[in-house]
């Protein structure tokens, strides 16, 4: 594979999108289609005690009304498993949860049926806030390396703080949706999800039927972001429905229930102590992360560490976390699901720790780097976390920036600060498997593992193909997604390139051999298609699998069979550590008399490795640092403490970013490959897009204003 930087191609997707031509999972059309909607619990916990679906069934076109009677109980996971989430169950577990479906012949039909459904409750006292926690914390196990308590004591300077973020919810365009189809014995669920196997396995052991029997076709997502990484509640609900009633059903959930039975970010309590030595050198780390969980959640409070431990290579760290049990649908991922709360905390301490050094923030950064996972002891591959913070502060201009808070200002008054943070994230794989065909006809077929939600998946996997192929690329399809065209698996923690390219490269190289064998030493003209025309031969198919490093066919079989085989997680593999780094430059400008924030430019610069697809990546880190922006100054999930339940759920009130919001966002990247971590040398960006941009927003504004603001999001009635 040539060196070369790839060209800015552009998306593939691209026309369809802005012309409408683009489909998802709910548009897909099919006859005699039912409509469905859930009947949400009212309540913030206790039992059902009876549900009345008499007045429902009595609305024109309610066809049925599913209730927990309907639905079989959850069986037993596998051995060492959890179970699998319970479909309509009258134990309530958080305000919003589902409680029934009603199947109709419309829309309209069948939200008004779900509105004639008269539950009657048993509640139970309830747990919403987090200050409001009706338990002691439970705490987990966390990275512990050094000497942390020893090396703090003898440390010259030292800074201790508590930070928080927030609980956030994902917003993405496309609402959740699901499509159940069951045709001459077998399954298939349309729906916009990150993990198709996932979904197919969960779905197949809730209905107790043979995962054999069961598709998943999730053509594009709309957003995904760690939403659709989760098998939602409902999904094998619809399944149900439309198995008892013989016809396709589509559940489209309202964006207000989508708040309450999504997975969101949750909130987090950071304490943070840090000490460097008389040299300016940090000795010594402590962190604490406790995070709101539900009663039976399994979202880990330790990989908060897994950032902040890898770096700045301080040898001494301490990690602890825990866990606050609340009333709420449990927690998951969130872009930059722990780095991008994490990294907020511990980069806004190593710049107050550089302050009380006098220290200037980018060089005190520059000052710690390392080419050693102090966490593991190995050894760091393509590290270039300097690189991305000397080319940031070059073209951001931070040369001649004062020391001092409050010292720059505009003409009419503005406060103006300079912030920077920088951020890791593991550079993770999963094993893939490809099936590449060329035909004579002109058509190129690809099909392999990977979710388009966005990203621009497509686009990458072409960008390889095109380059290293001879053929129409307007006549080429790439079937991802799709468990009927090759295993999935799934598409999340910036593993989906890393994991979807190299194996893109490898089935290019083994066709153009297989190509090359074909021709013999003959010299036939034209592209691969003409030359296939003029041997006669229909098509040439190959198929090629991969795996990543320290894995072996085992790990093959696993994603054959619907499992998980990740390789890399928190960056780490048998004989190194991989990670991709970032690094933001932020300029805040705050009113002085409203104390409004602006952000009018923000530099920054990552290290993902090779890049494939620069127009993508670039789109990346843009709506990375958008996204961080809004979670730094405008997001937050509000809990009401009366009756459960989230209070601002929809976009109305839970305000996110808009175009007059966002300033200029200048990205360029380092582009070396790490050929360590993959063939292909490719590492992820979309995650560590968002890491380190709060921080960087949060430090200028203390350069602007002197105030050291340590709550997420940043209000105008903190600076007042």
């Amino acid at each position: 594979m040539s060196r070369q930087p790839f060209p800015d191609l552009a998306r593939i997707d691209a026309f369809d999108k802005v012309q409408g031509k683009t489909k998802y999972s709910s548009d897909v059309p099919f006859p005699d289609l039912l409509h469905a909607m859930t009947v949400p619990a009212t309540i913030g916990k206790g039992m059902v005690t009876s549900i009345d679906v008499e007045h429902a069934l009595a609305v024109p076109g309610v066809v049925r009304v599913l209730t927990p009677q309907d639905t079989p109980p959850p069986p037993p996971g596998p051995q060492g498993s959890p179970p699998p989430p319970p479909m309509l169950v009258h134990a309530i577990g958080y305000r919003g949860q589902p409680l029934a479906l009603v199947v109709a012949e419309t829309l309209e039909a069948a939200i008004e049926g779900a509105e004639a459904v008269r539950v009657s409750y048993a509640p139970e006292p309830f747990a919403v806030r987090f200050e409001d926690a009706d338990a002691a914390r439970e705490d987990t196990e966390s990275p512990i390396f050094g000497e942390a308590d020893a090396a703090f004591e003898t440390a010259t300077t030292r800074i201790e703080a508590i930070y928080t973020t927030t609980a956030n919810h994902h917003n993405p365009m496309e609402l959740l949706s699901t499509t159940a189809v069951w045709a001459g014995g077998r399954l298939t669920i349309y729906e916009g999800t990150q993990g198709s196997n996932g979904l197919k396995n969960t779905v197949a052991q809730l209905l107790q039927i043979d995962r054999a029997l069961v598709d998943v076709i999730s053509p594009q997502i709309g957003g995904g972001f760690g939403q659709r990484g989760e098998v939602p509640r409902h999904t094998a609900v619809v399944a149900q429905a439309a198995r008892l009633l013989r016809r396709p059903v589509k559940l489209v959930m309202p964006r207000h229930q989508i708040f309450h039975n999504s997975r969101f970010r949750p909130h987090v309590q950071h304490a943070i102590k840090l000490g460097a030595d008389a040299n300016g050198k940090m000795i010594s780390a402590h962190y604490d992360c406790l995070q709101q969980n539900s009663r039976r959640g399994r979202y880990r409070s330790d990989w908060y560490h897994a950032g902040p431990c890898k770096v700045y290579g301080i040898e001494n760290y301490r990690g602890t976390s825990g866990d606050l049990r609340l009333d709420t649908h449990g927690p998951a991922q969130m872009r930059a699901p722990y780095e991008h709360p994490s990294a907020f905390a511990f980069e806004s301490a190593v710049d107050e720790l550089a302050f009380a050094l006098g220290r200037d923030p980018v060089e005190f950064r520059l000052a710690h780097d390392t080419k050693i996972d102090a966490s593991t002891g190995k050894r760091l591959t393509s590290r270039h976390l300097n690189e991305c913070l000397t080319r940031g502060a070059e073209q951001f201009g931070w040369t001649g920036r004062p020391v001092q808070p409050g010292t720059l200002k505009a003409a009419d008054g503005t406060m103006i600060g300079w912030g920077v943070g920088a951020g890791v994230y593991q550079a993770a794989m999963h094993p893939a498997i490809a099936t590449l065909r060329v035909s004579a006809n002109g058509t190129t077929r690809y099909a392999s593992a990977g979710h388009e939600m966005g990203q621009g998946m497509r686009t990458a996997i072409a960008q390889v193909l095109i380059a290293g192929l001879r053929i129409d690329p307007a006549r080429l399809t790439i079937l991802i997604g799709d468990t009927t065209v090759a295993p999935q698996h799934s598409t999340a923690g910036s593993w989906g390139t890393a994991s979807s390219v190299p194996v893109a490269v490898a089935a290019a190289e083994k066709m153009t051999a297989a190509l090359e064998e074909l021709l013999d030493g003959r010299t036939v003209n034209g592209n691969m298609h003409d030359q296939l025309a003029r041997l006669r031969r229909p098509f040439i198919e190959v198929e090629v699998s991969m795996v990543a490093p320290g894995q072996g066919p085992e790990h093959l079989e696993r994603l054959k069979t619907g499992g998980m085989a990740i390789a890399g997680l928190h960056g780490t593999y048998p004989d190194f550590t991989a990670l991709s780094y970032i690094a933001h430059f932020v300029e805040v400008h705050v009113e002085p008399h409203t104390r409004r924030i602006r952000v009018p430019r923000v530099v920054s610069v990552a290290d993902c490795g090779r890049v494939i697809s620069p127009r993508t990546a670039r789109s990346q880190v843009q709506g990375g640092v958008v996204w961080a922006l809004g979670a730094a100054l405008r997001e937050m999930s509000e809990t009401d403490p009366r009756y459960g339940g989230w209070l601002n759920a929809d976009i109305a009130e839970y305000h996110v970013s808009v175009n007059a919001d966002i300033g200029k966002i200048d990205v360029s990247f380092i582009d070396e490959p790490d050929f360590d971590a993959n063939s292909a040398g490719v590492k992820g960006i979309g995650e560590i897009a968002m890491v380190g941009a709060a921080a960087a927003l949060a430090n200028g504004v203390f350069h602007a204003t002197g105030r050291r603001i340590r709550t997420l999001p940043i209000r105008v009635e903190h600076l007042i």
